[in-house]
């Protein structure tokens, strides 16, 4: 049996750039965001820099290694560029995510099956400098053995399909994929691998996963973002902590 302790909670602050860079200046600032996440009690900060800068800017991956001491989690794509800004900052985890340039947001896991050979010698310079390597995918056995077996420390889940059932009200869809994530977590926990899930999680659907007890880390973003334009980030990131807490009998 995993250990039923405690659950991180990792803030993703990409949204707060997205509002920004929808004006063109310098608010609301993604480092107010991620200070505020921290001093609320986050455990580590999320930042997605994709290809097109579309929300994270690369002067906010200085500004987050600069102030912050919890760890920062860098999103990113498997290209070349983004190794090389990974491997000049060094940040405690990098999660390789699947990109395309004309989706709204992460859509799905990264393939790793069909890419492990490109993906091994990829993550290969990442852990010898020291940085955490997560894969975000789907709940899939031969995606899970597969990041397995090129070395990934890390195995992030990714809850859309859950969320998106619930909240379209196809609750038997949404009970399938939960007993997915469900399934997923105890076999890539089985295999030695840290086990996180994110995407699309909210107040409504957090709670059955967060009972997971393979799983440490849940990492939310826009959720939160939301809920804080109405009642601020602190109550919003609060509320989430009570109902991860509860989930674990904490």
């Amino acid at each position: 049996m995993a250990d039923q302790g405690k659950l991180r909670l990792g803030v993703n602050i990409d949204h707060v750039a997205t509002v920004r860079n929808a004006r063109g200046g310098t608010t609301p600032d993604p480092l107010r965001a991620a200070q505020i996440a921290q001093d609320a009690g986050a455990d580590g900060i999320t930042a997605h820099l994709r290809e097109d800068r579309r929300h994270i800017s690369d002067a906010d991956i200085e500004g987050l290694m600069d102030i912050l001491t919890v760890p920062l989690n860098f999103e990113m794509a498997a290209t070349e560029e983004m190794q090389k800004i990974a491997l000049r900052h060094k940040p405690h985890a990098v999660c390789i995510v699947p990109e395309k340039r004309e989706e709204r947001t992460t859509e799905g896991g990264l393939e790793v099956a069909r890419e492990e050979n490109r993906l091994a010698h990829f993550i290969a310079p990442l852990r010898e400098a020291g940085s955490r390597v997560s894969i975000f995918i789907a709940a899939e056995q031969r995606q899970i053995e597969a990041a397995h077996r090129i070395g990934a420390q890390v195995v992030e889940l990714h809850s859309g399909a859950y969320c998106d059932a619930y909240h379209e009200a196809r609750f038997d869809e949404a009970d399938l994929e939960l007993a997915k994530l469900r399934e997923m977590a105890t076999f890539g926990h089985s295999l030695g691998l840290e086990m996180h899930v994110g995407h699309g999680l909210t107040y409504d659907t957090v709670s059955p996963v967060a009972a997971f007890p393979e799983v440490t880390e849940l990492n939310i973003g826009h959720f939160l973002i939301g809920e804080a334009i109405f009642i601020g980030l602190e109550p919003a990131m609060r509320e989430m902590r009570r109902l991860m807490d509860q989930a674990r009998g904490i």
